[in-house]
């Protein structure tokens, strides 16, 4: 029971970071119908830049933070004034080939000036950690949950509180619709690539956060939560956490008992169940589980 507490402990831990950086996808899908493969690389530039005020200049961690969230999330209005603006109304498959292009662009430019080695981004938690039901639990892995559900409790007063939360729900339904009652529709695609940057800061510090170093592959994880954001529904941001927490428990339960229950199925088969996870609810549930099925009329 110990052990399952632990694992479970880690697994929603690791969820709530899926689900920061499904979020992300969820916020500019829903807006813009738009899948951004760079995310990834806005979560590893975030981080990095948390390093470089941090351990470089020399300023509190969380006002690093701070800052890094807000270059973050003028690096993503810059993205989407100065790229994506100019493919609205392009072939699918052309956007996403400008994503997929700016993400090997913001890696080579990390790579480029912090170099390969990997580094302590100086997080104030480190090897803490406390007892909890017999079980040893990191910090880090407290501070996890408890960000990622005060984020998920802010965007949801936003969502139903605010004027371009709700801009951004109107837009969500019906592009056209909302332009016809004045809603500025390229204003919230803008808004949507700042809060999706913004939000992937954070995952970036969670996941480079100890007992994990920051590196230039950080920014691969992204396509390990991607599965999460298909498994709760790629316009829902409800579901975003949802989807992560379950990637993330299952991931951490199969590391945890597949050595000992399958060794035969091989090493790394946690990585693939979130893979394996995503297809079963596809299959059931083609939009995921709490996605918007399309109605077309004929």
């Amino acid at each position: 029971m110990t052990e399952l507490l632990q694992l479970l402990t880690q697994g929603v831990a690791l969820g709530a970071i899926y689900g920061l950086v499904a979020l992300g996808f969820v916020l500019i899908y829903k807006a813009t119908e738009v899948i951004n493969f760079a995310h990834g690389e806005f979560l590893l530039l975030g981080a990095y830049i948390v390093y470089a005020f941090h351990a470089e200049v020399g300023l509190p961690f969380y006002v690093a933070a701070a800052l890094a969230m807000v270059a973050m999330a003028a690096l993503g209005w810059t993205v989407e004034r100065s790229l994506l603006r100019r493919m609205i109304g392009r072939p699918t498959f052309s956007v996403a080939m400008v994503t997929i292009g700016l993400a090997i662009v913001l890696r080579q430019v990390v790579a480029a000036a912090a170099g390969y080695d990997d580094r302590i981004i100086g997080d104030p938690w480190g090897a803490s950690s406390i007892t909890l039901a017999g079980a040893q639990v990191n910090v880090v892995s407290l501070v996890t949950v408890g960000a990622t559900a005060v984020l998920f409790a802010a965007f949801f007063v936003f969502f139903r509180r605010s004027k371009y939360g709700l801009a951004m729900r109107a837009t969500a339904i019906d592009h056209e619709a909302a332009l016809a009652v004045g809603i500025p529709v390229r204003r919230v695609y803008a808004l949507s690539w700042m809060l999706a940057a913004a939000t992937a800061t954070v995952g970036g510090v969670f996941l480079a956060a100890f007992p994990a170093t920051l590196s230039p592959a950080l920014g691969f994880v992204a396509f390990r939560a991607f599965p999460a954001a298909i498994v709760g529904g790629l316009d829902s941001p409800g579901g975003a956490i949802v989807g992560g927490l379950l990637i993330g428990v299952t991931e951490m339960l199969v590391q945890g008992y597949q050595p000992r229950l399958a060794p035969w199925l091989g090493n790394d088969v946690h990585v693939v169940a979130a893979y394996v996870l995503m297809i079963v609810v596809l299959v059931v549930r083609p939009y995921g589980l709490f996605g918007t099925p399309e109605v077309e009329r004929v």
